[in-house]
């Protein structure tokens, strides 16, 4: 009994360094979906290839000390950003301006057929084995409360999750609420339609949301590598689910859903897998969502649709 509190600090600690990183994946979701109304499928590989383009900075830079560790992080999230933003922009140019016009189902196809073509991409580049990732951040803080000999270990790599994602949080709400295109990615989640006759360049909203969206999913690709200590070219397609349960979870469309959504999701999966069995962490977390949306089918906090006429 003396200690179940310990326990439970350390499973909501790895929850939440879990629930960061599906955020930060479902935030890409939720900003395409609340501009143009159609889901990226094509957004978890995004999130492996950014993982993928992390680890090969890092055997450029190499982890001999010659770098502050930093720095070393630092120049993996800046070359996992810049090539995740070129592939992010490719596809929504190759696969989604060309349908967007079309029927509702032909970015659905086109997303897929995306989403497998990557997988394959890097699988051929790079190998479809599990690759190991070098330990960059070892260590951890740890404690024991008054009277309990339980050890909760809150590791430095979990620890950079978090403040990584929280800081990422804030930089985004900066943009959108202070930036030009902030506000024009605003006007045209409320009517894409009224923004263009408004002069609005609506494409070019449209794209750099796709690369914003890109780079999010690319840096919990890096954390999460550099945490787990492994990475494939088919991790994106699970991850991506999960992440796009965590936007529907909180409400498609709203950015503070996604993040909420990602949050409990994490926490959901965390707390099964100790408590329960790690076999149905997977069927918790999906329940929860049947859940919500017989409850509440907009999600947490997403807004009913209301029909422009």
């Amino acid at each position: 009994m003396v200690d179940q509190l310990p326990q439970f600090i350390q499973q909501v600690f790895n929850g939440l360094s879990l629930g960061a990183v599906y955020a930060l994946i479902a935030i890409g979701y939720t900003m395409v979906y609340g501009i143009i109304g159609m889901i990226n499928f094509a957004h978890g590989e995004i999130y492996m290839i950014g993982a993928y383009a992390g680890m090969v900075a890092l055997a450029v830079i190499g982890v001999n000390g010659s770098l502050p560790l930093a720095l070393v992080i630092l120049l993996m999230l800046l070359v996992a950003g810049i090539v995740t933003a070129a592939y992010g922009y490719a596809i929504e140019k190759i696969a989604y301006a060309p349908v967007r016009a079309g029927h509702r189902l032909a970015p659905l196809i086109t997303a897929i057929g995306m989403s497998i073509f990557l997988q394959n991409w890097v699988a051929i580049g790079q190998g479809s084995r599990d690759i190991a990732v070098p330990e960059v951040l070892p260590g951890s803080v740890q404690f024991t409360l008054t009277g309990s000999t339980f050890l909760v270990t809150l590791s430095y790599s979990r620890l950079l999750i978090i403040a990584v994602t929280v800081a990422t949080m804030l930089l985004l709400a900066l943009y959108i609420q202070r930036s030009r295109l902030g506000r024009a990615s605003r006007a045209c989640s409320q009517d894409l339609h009224m923004a263009s006759l408004l002069g609005i360049d609506t494409g070019r909203v449209i794209s750099f949301t796709f690369v914003v969206g890109a780079v999010l999913a690319a840096i919990g690709g890096v954390l999460i590598a550099l945490t787990v200590g492994k990475l494939n070219p088919f991790i994106g397609f699970v991850v991506g689910l999960k992440a796009f349960t965590a936007a529907v979870l909180g409400g498609i469309g709203s950015i503070p859903g996604a993040m909420l959504g990602g949050v409990l999701l994490g926490l959901a999966e965390t707390l099964t897998a100790a408590y329960v069995s790690s076999e149905y962490k997977d069927i918790v977390a999906f329940a929860l969502l049947i859940l919500v949306l017989v409850v509440r089918p907009t999600g947490l906090l997403g807004r009913p649709d209301v029909e422009k006429v």
